[in-house]
């Protein structure tokens, strides 16, 4: 008896294999620079997390000082207020009059820095952390409330 075999395929070509392979490091080199840049997104999303936290923390001193009726008038006159603990906070029309005084109320890490200019919090972890920032300006007046400016050119 003659008997034939078939012979069947167990697996990939080696050109098969080859071509999966380019194929996938294609794919790799069109995907790497989405993300080489999520340290830099990070950084611009602490930064606006800052941010909310200044405001909020403004806002929470600002409602210390009015239940506490230490609103000050049109001459500025700095107030200290105690807000949950921390450290007597200087105020100015019932605001944080500086960010050294919001300081006292928020919870940074030590990524940011808020020594070196002390208008503003910076991150330290940027590539340049004076582009990397929130500026507070304290209120002018009863009418006129703190701004805030929050820069991430350089994060």
């Amino acid at each position: 008896m003659n008997k034939q075999f078939k012979q069947t395929q167990a697996g990939f070509t080696l050109i098969e294999l080859i071509m999966v392979i380019v194929i996938l490091g294609i794919l790799a080199a069109t995907a790497l620079p989405k993300f080489v840049n999520l340290g830099s997104d990070a950084r611009k999303a602490a930064m606006l997390a800052v941010e909310g936290s200044m405001r909020s923390t403004n806002a929470m001193i600002y409602a210390k000082a009015a239940v506490g009726n230490l609103l000050t008038g049109t001459t500025g006159t700095t107030v200290n207020v105690t807000v949950s603990g921390s450290s007597p906070v200087a105020t100015a029309y019932g605001f944080a009059s500086a960010v050294v005084e919001l300081v006292k109320v928020m919870d940074l890490g030590a990524d940011f820095d808020s020594t070196t200019v002390v208008t503003e919090i910076q991150h330290k972890g940027a590539g340049t952390p004076a582009s990397c920032k929130v500026a507070y300006t304290a209120a002018t007046s009863l009418t006129a409330p703190p701004s805030f400016a929050i820069t991430t050119t350089g994060c």
